[in-house]
């Protein structure tokens, strides 16, 4: 019973965290200002953002590639392109969930170990981590007062975060290169689970630490590091564009740092276990124009709704679509493959 509960509670909690943001998001600002600023929103310039968040997601197919080198050397991008596409959506419903369809769409897919292709997962998301910190870092620099809407005296917290902030990107700088070495330390210790398990655990775990091996990835360090620049050029370019789809916003003259400084924002955001940062996105961007660039709740919320609301609409319907065609590869989902 224990069991059955937990995935319902951690649910639960999923969701009231998502209505407790969007609560704080919505509550006052008037309906009817905000239906006035989204009827009389730039809509060509918002439909640029289908394409540029496709583009994204298509470019971390591509990256996502060069991690399975050494698991496999010629994995299709259209594989690689639904595995990315069915993860994202199903994240937007359950978070976290994901990460690990991913590994079981994809070894389906293409006949490879499952435990393989969640490690290059592992991989990914350490590398994005040591990204994410790179832009920090960046932010707290060039923009000492972005962390003004939400810590009080910041001028006293800031070096602490910078430093912070620079010790996380070291951390999972060494992690990406270490991760392998760590694991395989790990895997020492399943000579203390049963015997009957024992193979079988071990097989699983060479699997899976075989696809944390970046050895061969330093062959291709540039194109995985203009890669991953290019994903999060993206994401800020998704950003910058509906500047100029709101009026009061646009005579802002707001800036492309700025865009990169709000993606930061929105990413602390996306952390939180709310489905799809359902929410949690809402009430960080527009809480972020307001008391930053003093635009008004209306306005501020519309951006948060029309960005968000393209990059769902692209995740959802091409993660349907390929839930789709590819959903007999997710009817198998033991995890033995090695």
């Amino acid at each position: 019973m224990a069991r059955s509960l937990k995935p319902l509670l951690k649910n639960a909690l999923s969701i009231l965290i998502a209505l407790v943001f969007l609560y704080v998001a919505f509550r006052g600002t008037p309906f009817t200002d905000l239906w006035d600023s989204l009827r009389t929103a730039n809509y060509w310039l918002v439909l640029l953002l289908l394409p540029i968040n496709v583009l994204s997601h298509w470019l971390r197919a591509v990256r996502w590639a060069y991690f399975l080198k050494p698991v496999k050397a010629d994995v299709k991008t259209r594989n690689l392109f639904s595995g990315v596409m069915v993860g994202y959506a199903v994240n937007n419903i359950l978070p976290r969930v994901g990460e690990l369809v991913r590994p079981y769409l994809l070894g389906n897919l293409e006949n490879i170990s499952r435990p393989a292709v969640l490690g290059t997962v592992v991989v990914e998301r350490i590398l994005d981590f040591a990204t994410f910190y790179v832009l920090v870092c960046a932010m707290l620099f060039l923009y000492p007062h972005s962390l003004d809407p939400f810590i009080d005296n910041v001028e006293a917290v800031r070096p602490f975060l910078l430093l912070a902030s620079v010790l996380a990107l070291v951390f999972f700088l060494v992690l990406f290169f270490k991760a392998e070495q760590a694991a395989r330390f790990a895997i020492r210790f399943t000579r203390f689970v049963p015997a009957r398990i024992r193979p079988g655990l071990e097989r699983i775990a060479n699997s899976f630490v075989a696809g944390l091996d970046v050895s061969y990835m330093r062959q291709h360090a540039i194109a995985i590091l203009l890669l991953s620049f290019a994903v999060w050029g993206c994401y800020a370019l998704a950003m910058y564009i509906p500047f100029y789809a709101l009026d009061p916003i646009a005579v802002k003259g707001l800036s492309f740092g700025e865009a990169v400084l709000l993606l930061v924002i929105s990413s602390i955001a996306w952390v939180l276990p709310a489905p799809g940062a359902m929410g949690t996105y809402h009430s960080f961007i527009s809480i972020a124009l307001v008391r930053l660039y003093g635009i008004d709740t209306a306005s501020a919320l519309s951006f948060a709704l029309i960005t968000h609301e393209a990059g769902f609409l692209v995740v959802m319907a091409l993660g349907g679509w390929f839930y789709w065609r590819d959903r007999r590869a997710l009817t198998d989902v033991s995890f033995s493959r090695s």
